[in-house]
């Protein structure tokens, strides 16, 4: 005879654990961003977010401060190109009176390289008007704001001083100070937002790369930013704007964002973007960021270095008409793969120096990117990195103590 209380305990305890596993299903916490599957888990730009300043515009004249960073997301997730309307695009649609556009530095449609002058001219989708704010004039004159209401700043930063759309948003800022206009800035999101490092800018080395006493990578939206200047005073005279910024939804500064547009031709990916502030020091030097090839950021070289497995050479293309050592061979390293930094890597530059063996590493750039000209003489001298980063900490210190006063995403 069977005996079938074995069976029955065993079916008994299966019966449990399957309850057991669907409690525990019930109770998992909400996905990482980078796996989040519900769009309305998902960030949420300021210019999206359309029902928190439509109010502000309707009868108004109204400029617009854009690039082709000043998109809508159709549909967040997974989204392409395609699946974005221009912000202009979008609030002509909904019968915002635009008058004008801004262009920053690499123009309204962002194909300009680093450095070239944007032209005036006119929006061949729209036929508004742009008024380049990168050449010789990088403040909108009383004449071009006149009749407008309002002013929109639209545009994906990437945390870095010397990035300058931070430096236009001082000028745009200082401009609709002086003539008593209102200034809406819809936030982005600092994909460079989760750190603060670097040297702090010593106010007799200021340029358009480097504006305000604050370091190399600030940890700020460039709605935070903007409060700062405005609380801060740092405007001509003191003055301050009439500011107000659309925040951002589902956002802190340790959010995980990949930027969904280029916010310029040679930051072409998160990679580029995350060793930006780190490579950028080599615009002020002999090496190669790779400007002239399809790894913007990625890599450095220089015919000057150690012949390596790696090596590159960079030719004309889009963002670089001319670039540094155009048709010779680069010798270097590529940091495709790099794990995400959460600090300033000085490693490249230093090796870089170490191996170099031209008497002209340095050029004049190189102390406006830096803000100061410690860091050249710390490099001169052969500290390592180490020493050099303990020269930052009081300085970063007093820094965060300011920055804390206009935090908006805590």
């Amino acid at each position: 005879m069977i005996n079938f209380k074995p069976f029955k305990s065993t079916y008994l305890f299966l019966f449990l654990v399957f309850i057991f596993q669907l409690i525990s299903c019930a109770q998992e916490p909400k996905l990482k961003l980078s796996q989040q599957i519900n769009n309305d888990d998902i960030v949420k730009t300021g210019a999206e977010q359309t029902e928190l300043y439509l109010h502000l515009l309707k009868g108004k004249k109204v400029a617009v401060v854009g690039n082709q960073t000043s998109v809508i997301a159709k549909r967040r997730f997974g989204s392409a190109a395609s699946d974005f309307v221009h912000l202009v695009d979008s609030l002509l649609s909904l019968d915002i009176q635009i008058q004008k556009v801004f262009a920053p530095e690499h123009g309204f449609r962002g194909k300009a390289d680093a450095g070239e002058v944007v032209k005036d001219g006119v929006d061949s989708k729209t036929g508004l008007p742009i008024v380049s704010l990168y050449g010789k004039q990088k403040k909108p004159s009383s004449k071009q704001l006149e009749g407008i209401d309002v002013v929109i700043f639209d545009i994906q930063d990437v945390g870095a001083r010397f990035y300058t759309y931070i430096s236009t948003l001082h000028y745009v800022m200082e401009a609709c100070a002086e003539l008593g206009i209102s200034l809406l800035i819809l936030d982005r999101p600092n994909p460079n937002g989760h750190y603060i490092d670097g040297p702090v800018l010593e106010m007799e080395y200021t340029s358009f790369v480097g504006m305000h006493k604050v370091p190399v990578v600030y940890g700020l939206t460039i709605g935070e930013y903007g409060q700062m200047i405005n609380g801060e005073k740092w405007l001509l005279n003191g003055i301050q704007c009439d500011l107000k910024v659309i925040p951002l939804g589902n956002y802190t500064h340790q959010t995980a964002y990949r930027l969904p547009v280029k916010p310029s031709p040679n930051l072409p990916n998160a990679e580029s973007i995350n060793l930006y502030p780190s490579l950028c020091f080599f615009e002020g030097t002999n090496v190669s960021a790779g400007r002239g090839t399809e790894l913007q950021f990625q890599i450095y070289g220089s015919p000057f270095l150690n012949k390596s497995f790696f090596s590159f050479t960079p030719q004309p293309n889009e963002g670089a008409k001319d670039p540094k050592f155009k048709n010779t061979i680069c010798y270097g390293e590529d940091l495709r793969g790099t794990k995400q930094l959460s600090q300033l890597d000085l490693s490249y530059l230093l090796k870089a120096y170490q191996q170099d063996y031209s008497q002209d590493f340095f050029n004049s750039f190189f102390t406006k990117l830096a803000g100061t000209t410690k860091l050249q003489q710390q490099i001169e001298q052969g500290l390592n990195e180490r020493e050099i980063r303990k020269t930052w900490e009081k300085d970063l210190a007093v820094f965060k103590v300011i920055r804390s006063k206009y935090l908006i995403y805590k």
